[in-house]
């Protein structure tokens, strides 16, 4: 089984010299596109879409959505996705690179929208028809920019109606979900530095407290942090980023169950196996027959 690919902006055509943005309708997406993007793959850029009509599933990182009209997707570097779509399925596509977000505003970042404040926030964003009409057309805005043959600070009003487009899905996903996003947001900061030192670190540093000294505060202020904003220990955040690792190297790799074992930091594979078990319910083995044999049956 091949490693899974990681697709890269400049994969995709661009008008003119390189702006680190790309939009699309998603048909014409698909055509261009349907090889890399209908099987599991990761994006080493932020993706949005929004869907307008037909229907289908979208995998994240194993967890199964429902594609709807008005379903709105965001997905951030690293994560693992793939999509099965109706012959119906149309709506609008756009990514870019953290550096086009960012360095058009000295005053905000691209993480400080609720839906990337973290990868443990919802993935998807419900619309209704109002609400759905309402982003198509300032997703068209994107993409007659983007497409339209007048160059004269192209990448300037991009970024300017891609800052709009996000506060709008903002204040929807906001309204769709206040209790949990709002109470997230709060402690942001210290959440994506947390994320941050866990990517990092997570394949050799497993316990909590090196982690509490790496944000400069004791484990009892970061457990606090952790389960007040997310109902999540420090211990599992570190577990459930152990165990994604886990799965996307089972599924999509080559590598041999104790040398998966091995690479995450654990040199006895059958402590590693029931760590595993505990989390899942499943042994790696069993994980990997299991994911293959329901993607199999809707190929």
């Amino acid at each position: 089984m091949k490693s899974i690919n990681v697709l890269d902006l400049t994969e995709f055509e661009s008008h003119g010299d390189p702006i680190d943005f790309h939009c699309n309708t998603f048909t014409r997406h698909l055509q261009a596109h349907h090889g890399a993007i209908t099987v599991p793959h990761k994006h080493n850029f932020f993706l949005i879409v929004l869907f307008t009509s037909g229907s289908g599933l979208h995998e994240i990182d194993f967890e199964k959505y429902q594609v709807t009209p008005g379903s709105v997707f965001f997905l951030s570097p690293g994560q693992t996705h793939y999509w099965e779509l109706s012959d119906d399925i149309e709506g609008l596509i756009f990514f870019h690179s953290q550096e086009f977000f960012d360095l058009s505003f000295t005053d905000r970042s691209v993480y400080d929208f609720p839906f990337f404040y973290s990868q443990l926030n919802s993935a998807v964003l419900q619309l209704d028809t109002p609400d759905t009409h309402k982003m198509a057309a300032r997703f068209n805005e994107l993409l007659t920019e983007y497409s339209g043959k007048n160059t004269f600070m192209t990448a300037q009003k991009l970024s300017s109606l891609l800052s709009l487009t996000y506060i709008e899905l903002s204040r929807l996903y906001l309204a769709q979900d206040q209790m949990e996003v709002s109470k997230t947001g709060v402690h942001s900061e210290h959440l994506r530095k947390l994320e941050k030192l866990i990517e990092e670190n997570f394949r050799t540093e497993k316990s909590p407290g090196a982690y509490a000294n790496m944000l400069h505060m004791t484990v009892r202020h970061l457990n606090r942090l952790t389960q007040g904003s997310l109902n999540k220990s420090p211990t599992q955040l570190i577990t459930e980023r152990i165990l994604l690792e886990a799965k996307r190297m089972l599924v999509h790799g080559t590598s041999s169950l104790s040398q998966i074992s091995y690479d995450l930091g654990y040199e006895d594979y059958a402590y590693f196996s029931r760590l595993f078990k505990k989390w899942t319910k499943l042994t790696p083995s069993a994980f990997a027959q299991q994911y293959q044999s329901g993607r199999s049956r809707i190929q």
